[in-house]
């Protein structure tokens, strides 16, 4: 694959927004750090993100990095839907999360919070929630537009992670780790943009992976803490950026149903490439599990890929691993001669939707 290559294929420049996610990164900590903060006083510790996709998940990895780090008082739950949980009240925090502004299951979980009378602010570019946030005096967190939401995790992020560094639900000392960790990870990335944005550098390691999975059905797996959301990550760009089917499990549940499943149907089996997500601070109980999973396994498909990333803290681990799927899938859509932007029946589906 040549450079002309790319560029025939990438005709809205994905290649520059990944290059670029480190500059992403760096802008959303300004955004977040000067943007403002909840109108009310922010006097329960518990959180409700709405959102969906690509918006959605910056709360989930959020969520999950803030408990695989402690020190924090936060109960946080993302809610994908039209409606809010039934148990929301006028005690919760709420975050509308949505890129484009226009999400309309997160404009009508808004429209209930509001009713609700509860503490809200919202991440968005602009569209609909934005005007819905002016009519009501909402507080709002404004970050450029132009991307793809999957694009923008670095902006959804970043802006949400100095918005709850604000509050005194974090302590001091793991604030302090955060903010050493922010800096650590954006070194790093900028590092590894690089490496994979060079498309005939013999590391890129994005690359390889992505032959790998060409003409194949990739199976992510992780551990249910720590990687879970980087996995989940994974599979959606995969199946987004690259229009390929991709799955994924966590352990150990999967050691609980999904093993015994790898019998049939035997022909497909070797079309499958198991990729295991790891981490240092795994359960050693995990970490065995894993081992014993891919002794199994890789007696019946052709490769598996194991990915663990060296980096010193938990957030630089959770991105090194997060931008190696971005980079993977982005390279999987060349290969499979596709234009990773496009998501033709997603806007199909829209279309359809619209009909009903």
């Amino acid at each position: 694959m040549t450079e002309s290559d790319v560029k025939n294929l990438d005709q809205s420049n994905m290649l520059k927004i990944l290059k670029d996610f480190p500059e992403q990164i760096i802008l959303a900590n300004q955004i977040g750090e000067e943007a403002p903060f909840f109108s009310k006083e922010v006097s329960s510790n518990n959180f409700i993100l709405m959102g969906m996709g690509g918006s959605a998940i910056g709360g989930d990895l959020l969520r999950s990095y803030l408990n695989g780090i402690g020190g924090n008082k936060i109960n946080m739950s993302i809610s994908r839907g039209y409606n809010l949980p039934k148990y929301a009240d006028d005690t919760y925090n709420f975050i509308a999360s949505s890129y484009s502004g226009g999400t309309e299951e997160t404009i009508s979980s808004i429209k209930e919070a509001i009713v609700l009378q509860g503490n809200i602010i919202c991440i968005t570019s602009g569209g609909e929630i934005e005007n819905i946030c002016k009519n009501n005096s909402l507080p709002v967190i404004n970050i450029p537009g132009g991307m793809m939401p999957r694009c923008a995790l670095g902006l959804s992020f970043f802006s949400l992670l100095q918005l709850f560094l604000k509050t005194n639900l974090i302590s001091d000392e793991i604030k302090s780790v955060i903010k050493s960790s922010i800096d650590e990870t954006i070194k790093l990335l900028k590092k590894k943009s690089l490496i994979y944005s060079n498309i005939d550098n013999e590391k890129n390691y994005a690359m390889s992976i992505a032959k790998m999975i060409k003409n194949n059905i990739a199976i992510i797996y992780s551990g249910n803490e720590l990687m879970d959301v980087v996995n989940l990550r994974w599979r959606g760009q995969i199946q987004e950026n690259s229009k390929a089917l991709a799955f994924g499990n966590v352990f150990p549940e999967m050691n609980h149903n999904e093993i015994n499943s790898w019998i049939y149907p035997d022909d497909l089996l070797k079309r499958f490439v198991a990729i295991y997500l790891s981490d240092k601070d795994y359960h050693p109980k995990v970490k065995a599990r894993i081992k014993a999973v891919d002794n199994i396994l890789s007696e019946k498909m052709d490769g598996t890929v194991k990915i663990e990333s060296m980096a010193p803290n938990l957030l630089s681990r959770m991105f090194d691993i997060l931008y190696l799927g971005d980079w993977v899938s982005f390279y999987l859509a060349l290969l499979n001669d596709e234009d990773p932007t496009p998501i033709p029946l997603i806007m199909r589906l829209k279309d359809e939707l619209s009909k009903i």
